[in-house]
């Protein structure tokens, strides 16, 4: 029989390593702690909720995540098989219903010979209910539980690393005054995919100062302060100058008012959260604050003086482990054989990188079972280069979003405007030579 492997945590890299193993007939069980315990930003009991945002980024193939969702593509991921079943409409970005998506995830996998899924907190490694295993995946995310966290942490003997990840509003369509706003994504006139809200200087003005001056919600003792670069409450970004939320989440480029035939000073962009555009997301605006401040100050923008909040943003401690000392190449604890962790507990950051570190190890764990060896794909790759971050040699390693920066330069110079094309194309080479070797071993 095929080892059965013990998959802890129903997320995004959790059901990715699960569709691989069980497409290739190994047996898989996934312990899932909701719904008899939800985390502080968890609310579906369904597998693969996304709880930050709707957007699994750009779409573009020629962006650094748009070229990781086509190796993934390529490799039969089953988050992005879901997400393109329950798409909206969002621009450039691949957007989803997520309530669609996390059931769609959900009932491929209970469909599935061979994967059983169990609804129990698992507390650490040591946990009875492993035993039988002879693998096991973390795959708990950011937001592991306290009692599996410590586990962990003793196994690896790092102290504990956290940094704080913030989580936007979200609106009711029918409270927005539609007089106020308009429609169209950044250079695209005619599009409906966003929202937007208008700011003259003195309303950008006025908003950053009500940021500065709100309320923020107080950390408990054992967490610190510290704020993942990629994801910024917008009250950090008011705090680090005048303009920068001007150039920032609230950048005017590319969008012009039709009432008035000028751009705007700032723009607030909302984003549906569903097909039906009964909700939207505040792009960017992942936030500290109270409750009350939220509702307060975000009821200033134009257009939301009414504002009905579907969901404040809130705040939680993200873990990851120092994973260029804790972790092997092929994600196995140093200390501990067997034990594999992957997504964002491993230090990759966003949606598509924790699927696709699920994704590659699940397909690493059938080469094993099989007597191959998976080699790690070129760093050339988008996957490749993802995967290496989490053996740079660095004092101080952090969580990383995929980006062109974590492959090799260009061996050629090349204008600003051709770069991300060569590096696409460099990539997509080096991507079709690692699938030749690995489908011919």
């Amino acid at each position: 029989m095929p080892p059965n492997t013990a998959i802890i945590g129903g997320g995004l890299a959790g059901c990715e390593a699960a569709r691989q193993l069980a497409d290739s007939e190994e047996r898989v069980t996934i312990f899932e702690m909701k719904p008899n315990r939800f985390s502080p930003a968890h609310t579906n009991p369904d597998l693969g909720e996304l709880v930050c945002s709707n957007s699994l980024r750009s779409d573009d193939p020629l962006s650094a995540v748009g070229l990781l969702k086509e190796e993934m593509r390529s490799l039969g991921s089953l988050v992005l098989e879901a997400a393109d079943r329950t798409r909206i409409p969002a621009g450039k970005a691949l957007a989803v219903d997520r309530e669609r998506f996390a059931g769609v995830v959900s009932d491929r996998l209970q469909d599935m010979p061979g994967v059983q899924i169990v609804r129990k907190e698992v507390l650490g490694l040591d946990d009875p209910v492993l035993t039988p295993f002879k693998r096991v995946v973390i795959a708990a995310g950011p937001l592991a539980g306290e009692s599996l966290s410590r586990s962990l942490q003793q196994r690896t003997g790092e102290e504990g690393l956290s940094f704080y990840d913030a989580i936007a509003p979200i609106v009711a369509a029918d409270s927005i005054d539609f007089k106020r706003v308009f429609w169209a994504s950044r250079y695209e006139p005619d599009s409906r995919d966003y929202l937007n809200c208008p700011l003259n200087e003195e309303e950008y003005h006025r908003l950053r100062q009500a940021l500065l001056n709100g309320e923020q919600a107080r950390a408990r003792d054992f967490e610190s302060r510290t704020h993942f670069e990629g994801c910024l409450p917008v009250e950090v970004l008011a705090e680090r100058g005048e303009m920068t939320l001007a150039f920032g989440p609230l950048k005017p480029v590319g969008l012009t008012d039709p009432r008035t035939g000028k751009r705007p000073f700032a723009v607030v962009q909302l984003r549906a959260e569903n097909k039906e555009k009964t909700m939207f997301n505040l792009v960017g605006f992942q936030t500290r604050l109270t409750h009350l401040a939220q509702k307060r100050i975000f009821c200033t923008i134009p257009g939301l003086e009414s504002a009905r909040f579907e969901r404040l943003g809130s705040i939680h401690r993200n873990t990851f482990v120092n994973a260029p000392r804790v972790l092997a190449p092929d994600l196995e604890l140093r200390e501990s054989p067997g034990v594999y962790l992957a997504g964002q507990i491993t230090g990759v950051e966003g949606y598509v990188e924790s699927a696709a570190c699920g994704l590659w190890l699940g397909m690493h764990l059938v080469a094993r079972t099989r007597g191959r060896k998976l080699d790690l794909p070129p760093r050339e790759t988008a996957l490749g280069g993802l995967l290496h971050h989490l053996q740079a040699d660095t004092k101080n390693f952090q969580p990383m979003n995929v980006n062109f920066g974590l492959c090799p330069p260009l061996e050629v110079r090349a204008k600003k405007s051709r770069r991300k094309e060569l590096y696409a194309h460099r990539a997509r080479q080096a991507w079709q030579g690692w699938l030749h070797r690995f489908f011919l071993v």
